[in-house]
């Protein structure tokens, strides 16, 4: 069936702040325009391959993809996936059309180029295995800067929906690391890649579904879960007690750093790159103040704190990192831990996320991810000084622990950088607290209060 462009922009107007996905909430639409449509498939269900400009009210536009299917009437079972007319169907998405999940599996298996769309196989796994082209995706529920389809318990399909011009880190760092035998990342079975701004950009990328894991988010709650509902033991007695996976996940971090200053160019930060990190904290720093006003106590704690790091007379060595990175990033296997989703912050730019930095700042954000899975359960019961403290030494064991594993995997302890450590970690503490108090202000009292621990 045909698509009528002027129709689809007009719906996708109202259809995408309704998606979880879409980054921009809030900012006023004037106009979608539809710059680029391939047709994947002809027939009752048509397929084809959307990318959207979004024009604000203010600002730059943004690029998104949309997988449309066009149908003259959708199945019972596509009703919720309904994005409005446009031309003589009606639009849906059709990442939840199972006939779509399939055709993308058997696009990638086969290396096939469809107008602008170049779908390739990606590695191949040990015992080289061909892609299962009979499976059809399910739409996952958890992601929210992109859309993932799980193939049974075979493959996930990442599909990013805010498209930047390039190639994205996730595919670029997970090829490089599983080039080079690195057995802590999902290698890349394939990937779909198109033209945005006349560059060469990963529209999608196809990894191996794990098995048997769990996230270190769920593994590190039951562990405080477990603490807490301890009358009288220390977190090192609980059986719960997650020090020695905090040990393992340091080690297997800083293999990945080493791997990844193996992969990619390294450079030598000296006084006067020091010293513009420095100054863009105290930027983001100015900038939380002013927007929530319970940080302002801090700012010239905090100011003193990246002033010290603009002074710190030691080298940083300064490489590819992880980016975003925190227990909800990484997994436990029977094998070990595995780190996922190497894209880097969504909010950042693609040049920013691929620059080189510390290695430091993956180290730092982890850092507050423990204290994070110690103290969010504290937002229910705020007033019991008795679990605060719990969570307290719950918080600076795995701390500990994970710095072990670092340093001992890699022969450089985090600690002993003290100041620059610090610096990254009240960096991301206060972009914690205007996260928070933008989203979950009952969880406001977490980084106000790491912050408040680290400059006194």
């Amino acid at each position: 069936m045909t698509l009528d462009r002027t129709a689809l922009g007009s719906a996708l107007t109202r259809w995408l702040p309704e998606q979880r996905w879409f980054g921009a909430k809030g900012r006023d639409i004037r106009a979608v325009d539809i710059v680029d449509d391939t047709l994947m498939r002809e027939g009752e269900h048509s397929f084809h391959h959307v990318i959207a400009r979004v024009n604000y009210a203010d600002g730059e536009p943004d690029m998104y993809q949309v997988p449309i299917g066009v149908a003259a009437a959708l199945p019972e079972h596509l009703l919720h996936t309904e994005i409005g007319r446009a031309g003589d169907g009606t639009a849906y998405d059709a990442l939840h059309d199972a006939d779509f999940s399939r055709l993308l599996l058997e696009l990638i298996a086969h290396d096939r180029t469809i107008g602008s769309l170049t779908f390739q196989r990606g590695l191949p796994t040990e015992d080289d295995e061909p892609i299962d082209t009979s499976l059809h995706g399910r739409v996952l529920g958890a992601e929210q800067s992109n859309s993932s389809l799980l193939y049974a318990e075979s493959y996930v399909l990442k599909m990013f929906r805010r498209l930047l011009p390039g190639t994205n880190p996730d595919l670029e760092i997970t090829r490089a690391l599983a080039e080079r035998g690195s057995t802590a990342v999902p290698r890349p079975l394939g990937s779909v890649e198109g033209t945005v701004g006349g560059e060469p950009t990963t529209l999608a990328l196809l990894q191996p579904y794990i098995r048997l894991a769990v996230d270190g988010w769920a593994l590190a709650e039951t562990s405080v879960r477990d603490l807490f509902a301890e009358a009288d033991l220390h977190a090192d007695e609980v059986g719960g007690d997650f020090a020695g996976e905090a040990l393992r996940l340091g080690a297997t971090t800083a293999h990945v750093h080493v791997a990844l200053a193996e992969a990619f160019p390294t450079m030598t930060a000296g006084r006067a790159q020091v010293g513009t990190l420095a100054t863009a904290m105290t930027k983001r720093l100015e900038d939380a103040c002013a927007t929530v006003p319970e940080l302002r106590p801090f700012e010239e704690p905090l100011r003193a704190a990246y002033a010290e790091l603009a002074q710190v007379e030691d080298k940083i060595t300064m490489q590819r990192i992880h980016g975003d990175y925190h227990l909800g990033q990484v997994l436990r296997t029977e094998h070990g831990w595995i780190l996922l989703d190497f894209e880097g912050e969504p909010t950042k730019s693609l040049v920013e996320r691929r620059a080189p930095d510390s290695p430091l700042r993956d180290v730092a954000a982890m850092l507050r991810s423990f204290d994070y899975a110690a103290r969010h359960l504290l937002t229910a019961s705020p007033s019991e000084p008795q679990l605060a403290y719990r969570a307290s030494e719950w918080a600076e064991r795995n701390r500990e622990a994970f710095c072990d594993g670092y340093a001992e995997a890699s022969g450089s302890d985090p600690r002993k950088a003290a100041v620059v450590l610090r610096a990254y970690e009240l960096d991301k503490a206060v972009y914690e607290v205007v996260y928070e108090a933008g989203h979950r202000p009952s969880w406001l009292s977490i980084p106000l209060g790491a912050v408040e621990r680290l400059v006194t």
